[in-house]
């Protein structure tokens, strides 16, 4: 890690899948970012991070935790008709990339690449998003044993997505 690496976020706080790093500026939280281990936590810089932090904990505790967070204003029209209809997804169940994009008049790999552009990972929670045939990708990655879909893997559990219990956890499907 470099040596400054974590002066890019506001706070960073630990997670069971790895940490979350956090950026705010302005009075906006800018970006939430899926960190590896290697991170150190990192104590917030501002009110608005500790607000993040405060939050994120309380989600990692509950899944039907809702947040409250002020956001920057990112994205494209379609990519934001792609994360309102991700955000409608209830805790506990999954979607498809077909459904979303049948929903919103779309084309599945088109709402995948909104998927994928999500800045905002736990407060959109674009891991309610799967394949027709299985998990899928998750932040534009798409190896079944890496670090991302690990992500999905665990917060679908977390979430008690019906067919993702502890021992399905870290293995594929």
């Amino acid at each position: 890690m470099l040596e400054n690496e974590t002066e890019l976020f506001s706070a960073i706080v630990s997670a069971p899948f790895g940490n979350v790093g956090i950026r705010t500026e302005a009075g906006v939280i800018n970006e939430l970012v899926y960190l590896p281990f290697r991170f150190s936590e990192k104590a917030p810089t501002d009110k608005l991070a500790e607000k993040a932090v405060s939050q994120i904990e309380k989600y990692l505790i509950q899944p039907d935790y809702r947040f409250d967070l002020p956001l920057k204003k990112t994205g494209s029209e379609f990519q934001h008709r792609v994360w309102n209809a991700i955000s409608s997804i209830p805790r506990g169940e999954v979607r498809t990339y077909g459904q979303i994009a049948k929903h919103i008049k779309s084309a599945p790999r088109a709402v995948g690449q909104a998927c994928g552009a999500n800045w905002y990972p736990l407060i959109i929670p674009c891991h309610r998003v799967t394949a027709a045939g299985g998990l899928g990708g998750f932040a534009h990655h798409d190896d079944e044993t890496g670090f991302y879909v690990a992500i999905k893997r665990w917060l679908l559990t977390h979430e008690n997505v019906e067919g993702y219990t502890q021992e399905s956890l870290w293995n594929p499907k």
